[in-house]
């Protein structure tokens, strides 16, 4: 059938015998034609096969039926084997197929990239934005938000921007992973910190000096970048360091998992001379050699909380500024 052939709005006005403004108002979701006047629309819709004009209908509703995913990471990143993206991108997919939405999925893991989503955001070609693996003091959260725009990130902006955020208890998680270390009687802690220009590996930093403070204990500290390169290359530096050392925490489960084979390709067992505890709790740590102890979050459930909010947002209800998801220590052998 050609573009001419469609059924128009007005056919569909005949067939049910009602004007072009109610089958406008049905078809547009209006709650304020009465239900025999909907359904009579609604068959009539149904046997002529139309399909709204979203391009026309956008005009007319201020609406795209559709919100962005912004993830400041390059493809390569998103897609390898971290397993937090894209059990972020599945819990942002269940909710909006739920409400009927469409997901724009939009990285910007450069310069370019950054500058090309937001012209698209700022042009409103989306009713709403959410954030995940914010780097350093972004502006733009805020900006969009000042303009209007529903906007909800995955962890608390570091720009200081009042835009609601959804994140998950990393302090809690981390300072109950070194606590459960010291009782095992470890003295000699160190941590496999996260990157500090994201909240992730700022908190995560903190809850661990939190608790080895809190015991008396010395810090040793090396930086990584939540990847498994970095985790080896600060696995070997901890080591140089102190060769003594008798516990790691990594802000990670993939640097926990580079941790575990630099450990071993030193001559260090594991949990016997040295024990190694992860944070995320992606499939594969219960798959290591030993299997991994870590702290789980729920990733998928991340996400759908970021969307219900920003759906809420939306829809001009009430919503919480910020929501901290709980976390959990899951005991295996590394620890």
């Amino acid at each position: 059938m050609t573009t001419a052939q469609r059924p128009t709005l007005e056919a569909v006005a005949r067939l049910a015998g009602v004007s072009r403004a109610t089958v406008s108002r049905v078809v547009n979701g209006s709650t304020t034609v009465a239900e025999p006047i909907r359904e009579a629309v609604r068959r009539a819709v149904a046997e002529l096969g139309y399909v709204p004009n979203l391009a026309a209908r956008s005009l007319v509703t201020q609406r795209t039926d559709s919100v962005a995913l912004v993830m400041p990471e390059e493809a390569t990143r998103v897609f390898s084997d971290d397993q937090v993206f894209p059990g972020i991108i599945r819990g942002v997919s269940q909710e909006l197929e739920a409400a009927d939405k469409q997901l724009v999925l939009m990285l910007a893991g450069s310069a370019a990239g950054h500058e090309r989503v937001e012209r698209y955001t700022t042009g409103r070609h989306v009713d709403g934005v959410l954030f995940a693996s914010l780097h350093g003091e972004d502006p733009l959260p805020g900006t969009l938000s000042r303009l209007g725009i529903p906007v909800v990130c995955a962890g608390r902006p570091l720009d200081g921007a009042q835009v609601p955020y959804v994140d998950v208890d990393n302090v809690g998680g981390v300072t109950r992973a070194v606590r459960h270390l010291i009782a095992d009687g470890r003295r000699r802690i160190a941590t496999i910190a996260g990157p500090q220009d994201m909240v992730a590996g700022i908190e995560r930093l903190a809850g661990y000096r939190q608790a080895v403070a809190a015991a008396g204990l010395g810090e040793l500290v090396a930086y990584g970048d939540f990847t498994r390169e970095s985790g080896a290359a600060a696995m070997r530096e901890l080591l140089a360091a102190d060769p003594g050392l008798d516990a790691v925490f990594a802000a990670s489960d993939l640097m926990a998992h580079a941790a575990l084979r630099t450990l071993r390709e030193a001559g260090r067992r594991v949990p016997e001379d040295v024990a190694v505890i992860g944070f995320d709790d992606i499939e594969t740590a219960a798959y290591t050699d030993p299997p991994l102890t870590t702290v789980r979050w729920e990733i998928v459930e991340l996400g759908r909380a970021m969307t219900r909010q920003l759906l809420r947002m939306a829809a001009g209800e009430p919503i919480d500024e910020a929501s901290i998801l709980p976390t959990q220590l899951v005991v295996r052998a590394s620890a």
